[in-house]
């Protein structure tokens, strides 16, 4: 066997290895990867904002705030808080 066959079986056998190990929460928010969500945020129990994003949800390191397109405008938009994110296509 080549080496880079050895290679590539090795690099296969790595990453099987890797999903089995990874929880369920993990594997979907991997293929959740470009998907579209919907964003509501609230204010206590009043919601504040309600939105579809064209793709993936950011989030900010040290923040509480994300940002995204969204589908109604196509603008970029930031929200920060008490956000709800649903994936509906992964």
């Amino acid at each position: 066997m080549s080496i880079m066959k050895l290679y590539s079986i090795a690099v296969i056998y790595l990453f099987v290895a890797c999903l089995a190990g990874c929880s369920e929460g993990t594997r979907a928010k991997f293929s959740a990867y470009g998907g579209s969500a919907k964003i509501k945020c609230y204010s206590a129990d009043i919601l504040i904002f309600e939105g579809e994003s064209t793709g993936k949800v950011n989030s900010e390191a040290h923040s509480d705030g994300y940002y995204f397109v969204d589908k109604a405008d196509g603008k970029l938009k930031e929200v920060s808080g008490n956000c709800v994110i649903e994936y509906i296509n992964y």
